[in-house]
Protein backbone atom coordinates (compact mmCIF):
# COMPACT_ATOMS: atom_id res chain seq x y z
CA UNK A 1 0.00 0.00 0.00
CA UNK A 2 1.55 3.30 -1.18
CA UNK A 3 0.21 6.61 -2.57
CA UNK A 4 2.81 6.82 -5.44
CA UNK A 5 1.58 4.88 -8.31
CA UNK A 6 4.80 4.22 -9.94
CA UNK A 7 6.00 3.05 -6.56
CA UNK A 8 3.29 0.11 -6.34
CA UNK A 9 3.42 -0.66 -10.14
CA UNK A 10 7.10 -1.11 -9.59
CA UNK A 11 6.69 -3.81 -6.73
CA UNK A 12 3.99 -5.55 -8.20
CA UNK A 13 6.71 -6.19 -11.06
CA UNK A 14 9.29 -7.21 -8.71
CA UNK A 15 7.28 -9.54 -6.64
CA UNK A 16 5.12 -11.15 -9.81
CA UNK A 17 8.60 -12.28 -10.85
CA UNK A 18 8.94 -14.84 -7.53
CA UNK A 19 6.30 -17.97 -8.13
CA UNK A 20 5.95 -18.48 -4.79
CA UNK A 21 4.55 -15.01 -3.89
CA UNK A 22 1.20 -13.55 -5.13
CA UNK A 23 -0.20 -10.16 -5.55
CA UNK A 24 -3.63 -9.93 -4.36
CA UNK A 25 -3.54 -6.42 -4.68
CA UNK A 26 -2.91 -2.80 -4.21
CA UNK A 27 -3.77 0.55 -3.17
CA UNK A 28 -2.71 4.08 -2.97
CA UNK A 29 -5.05 5.37 0.14
CA UNK A 30 -5.65 4.16 3.99
CA UNK A 31 -9.08 4.05 2.60
CA UNK A 32 -8.75 1.73 -0.15
CA UNK A 33 -5.72 -0.24 1.78
CA UNK A 34 -8.40 -1.68 4.60
CA UNK A 35 -10.88 -1.91 2.20
CA UNK A 36 -8.70 -4.34 -0.42
CA UNK A 37 -7.51 -6.14 3.44
CA UNK A 38 -10.72 -6.69 4.14
CA UNK A 39 -12.10 -8.00 0.59
CA UNK A 40 -8.59 -10.11 0.08
CA UNK A 41 -7.69 -11.32 3.52
CA UNK A 42 -3.83 -11.41 2.34
CA UNK A 43 -1.03 -12.99 4.21
CA UNK A 44 1.16 -10.09 4.55
CA UNK A 45 0.51 -6.13 3.50
CA UNK A 46 3.50 -4.64 2.51
CA UNK A 47 2.79 -0.98 3.78
CA UNK A 48 4.03 3.08 3.49
CA UNK A 49 3.68 5.23 6.23
CA UNK A 50 2.81 8.09 4.15
CA UNK A 51 -0.82 7.67 3.00
CA UNK A 52 -2.67 10.88 1.41
CA UNK A 53 -5.48 10.39 3.78
CA UNK A 54 -4.42 8.61 7.48
CA UNK A 55 -1.11 7.56 8.58
CA UNK A 56 0.05 4.06 8.02
CA UNK A 57 -0.02 4.03 11.65
CA UNK A 58 -3.96 3.91 11.26
CA UNK A 59 -4.14 1.46 8.71
CA UNK A 60 -1.75 -1.02 10.70
CA UNK A 61 -4.19 -0.52 14.02
CA UNK A 62 -7.13 -1.43 11.92
CA UNK A 63 -5.73 -4.63 10.59
CA UNK A 64 -4.97 -5.33 14.12
CA UNK A 65 -8.63 -5.63 14.72
CA UNK A 66 -9.15 -8.07 12.46
CA UNK A 67 -10.33 -11.45 12.97
CA UNK A 68 -8.25 -13.06 10.54
CA UNK A 69 -4.67 -12.59 11.01
CA UNK A 70 -2.56 -10.56 8.48
CA UNK A 71 0.84 -9.69 9.03
CA UNK A 72 2.09 -6.37 8.12
CA UNK A 73 5.85 -5.08 6.48
CA UNK A 74 6.41 -1.48 6.58
CA UNK A 75 8.23 0.28 3.60
CA UNK A 76 8.98 3.47 3.76
CA UNK A 77 11.54 5.95 3.52
CA UNK A 78 11.34 6.95 7.09
CA UNK A 79 13.80 5.73 9.15
CA UNK A 80 13.99 7.96 12.24
CA UNK A 81 13.54 6.05 15.94
CA UNK A 82 9.97 7.56 17.01
CA UNK A 83 8.45 6.65 13.52
CA UNK A 84 10.10 3.36 13.73
CA UNK A 85 8.74 2.29 17.53
CA UNK A 86 5.36 4.30 16.88
CA UNK A 87 4.70 1.49 14.02
CA UNK A 88 5.68 -1.40 15.92
CA UNK A 89 3.88 -0.44 18.58
CA UNK A 90 0.78 -0.20 16.07
CA UNK A 91 1.28 -3.77 15.32
CA UNK A 92 3.72 -4.32 12.70
CA UNK A 93 5.48 -7.48 11.85
CA UNK A 94 8.49 -5.84 10.31
CA UNK A 95 10.06 -2.34 8.97
CA UNK A 96 12.15 -2.01 6.34
CA UNK A 97 13.38 1.13 4.06
CA UNK A 98 12.77 1.43 0.61
CA UNK A 99 16.97 1.33 -0.08
CA UNK A 100 16.47 -2.31 0.34
CA UNK A 101 17.16 -4.80 -2.78
CA UNK A 102 14.55 -7.19 -4.44
CA UNK A 103 15.95 -10.22 -3.16
CA UNK A 104 16.00 -9.45 0.70
CA UNK A 105 12.51 -7.84 0.29
CA UNK A 106 11.54 -11.09 -0.86
CA UNK A 107 13.15 -12.83 2.02
CA UNK A 108 11.61 -10.47 4.38
CA UNK A 109 8.09 -11.56 3.06
CA UNK A 110 8.60 -14.72 3.38
CA UNK A 111 10.18 -14.11 6.88
CA UNK A 112 7.45 -12.04 8.21
CA UNK A 113 4.47 -14.49 6.71
CA UNK A 114 5.81 -17.59 8.72
CA UNK A 115 5.45 -15.61 11.88
CA UNK A 116 8.79 -13.91 12.47
CA UNK A 117 9.69 -9.58 12.72
CA UNK A 118 12.07 -8.23 10.28
CA UNK A 119 13.85 -5.09 11.24
CA UNK A 120 15.91 -3.08 8.32
CA UNK A 121 19.78 -3.74 9.01
CA UNK A 122 20.11 0.21 9.63
CA UNK A 123 17.37 0.57 11.91
CA UNK A 124 19.09 -3.06 13.80
CA UNK A 125 22.37 -1.36 14.27
CA UNK A 126 20.81 2.04 15.72
CA UNK A 127 18.39 0.13 17.64
CA UNK A 128 21.58 -2.40 19.40
CA UNK A 129 23.41 0.75 20.02
CA UNK A 130 20.76 2.00 22.45
CA UNK A 131 20.39 -1.19 23.98
CA UNK A 132 23.89 -1.64 24.46
CA UNK A 133 24.72 1.99 25.74
CA UNK A 134 21.89 1.72 28.40
CA UNK A 135 23.16 2.34 31.57
CA UNK A 136 20.89 0.61 33.81
CA UNK A 137 18.34 -2.33 33.41
CA UNK A 138 15.15 -1.11 31.48
CA UNK A 139 11.98 -0.12 34.17
CA UNK A 140 9.17 -1.88 32.33
CA UNK A 141 11.63 -4.87 31.70
CA UNK A 142 12.26 -5.19 35.42
CA UNK A 143 8.78 -6.96 35.22
CA UNK A 144 11.09 -10.08 33.64
CA UNK A 145 13.45 -12.66 35.36
CA UNK A 146 16.90 -12.50 34.17
CA UNK A 147 16.52 -15.63 31.67
CA UNK A 148 13.08 -13.54 30.51
CA UNK A 149 15.35 -10.14 29.77
CA UNK A 150 18.25 -12.07 28.17
CA UNK A 151 16.00 -14.04 25.99
CA UNK A 152 13.91 -10.32 25.11
CA UNK A 153 17.40 -8.95 24.10
CA UNK A 154 17.96 -11.68 21.42
CA UNK A 155 14.41 -10.86 20.27
CA UNK A 156 15.26 -7.67 19.95
CA UNK A 157 18.00 -8.06 17.96
CA UNK A 158 16.05 -9.90 15.30
CA UNK A 159 16.90 -13.45 16.50
CA UNK A 160 14.86 -16.70 15.93
CA UNK A 161 13.37 -18.83 18.68
CA UNK A 162 16.13 -21.48 17.69
CA UNK A 163 18.50 -18.85 17.31
CA UNK A 164 17.90 -17.84 20.74
CA UNK A 165 17.73 -21.35 21.82
CA UNK A 166 20.94 -22.28 20.50
CA UNK A 167 22.64 -19.25 22.24
CA UNK A 168 21.28 -19.59 25.53
CA UNK A 169 21.30 -23.40 25.54
CA UNK A 170 17.87 -23.86 25.15
CA UNK A 171 15.25 -25.88 23.52
CA UNK A 172 12.88 -24.22 21.03
CA UNK A 173 10.22 -25.30 23.38
CA UNK A 174 11.82 -23.53 26.30
CA UNK A 175 12.22 -20.87 24.85
CA UNK A 176 8.46 -20.32 23.22
CA UNK A 177 7.29 -20.43 26.98
CA UNK A 178 9.54 -17.78 28.03
CA UNK A 179 8.02 -15.90 25.24
CA UNK A 180 5.12 -16.71 26.22
CA UNK A 181 5.27 -15.80 29.89
CA UNK A 182 7.01 -11.92 28.46
CA UNK A 183 3.85 -11.44 26.42
CA UNK A 184 1.51 -12.18 29.41
CA UNK A 185 3.42 -9.57 31.46
CA UNK A 186 4.31 -6.81 29.59
CA UNK A 187 0.65 -6.99 28.32
CA UNK A 188 1.27 -7.49 24.13
CA UNK A 189 0.66 -9.44 21.55
CA UNK A 190 3.74 -9.92 19.43
CA UNK A 191 7.25 -10.04 19.87
CA UNK A 192 8.06 -6.77 17.36
CA UNK A 193 6.66 -4.52 20.24
CA UNK A 194 8.49 -6.72 22.78
CA UNK A 195 11.35 -6.09 21.08
CA UNK A 196 10.04 -1.85 20.97
CA UNK A 197 9.50 -2.28 24.68
CA UNK A 198 12.87 -3.19 25.37
CA UNK A 199 14.54 -0.83 23.05
CA UNK A 200 12.62 2.06 24.55
CA UNK A 201 13.06 1.70 27.96
CA UNK A 202 16.69 0.58 27.53
CA UNK A 203 17.75 3.86 26.20
CA UNK A 204 16.32 6.29 29.40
Amino acid sequence: MDDHEVVRLGLRTLLERFPNIVVAGDAGTAANALAEVERLSPDVVLLDMRLPDASGFVVCREIQKRPVETRVLVLTSFADDETVFEAIEAGADGYLLKEIDGEALITAIERVAAGQSILDPVITGRVMGRVKTAAEPPSRIQLLSAQERRVVALVAEGKTNKEIAGKLGLSDKTVKNYLSNVLDKLHVNRRSQVAALYVQNAGR
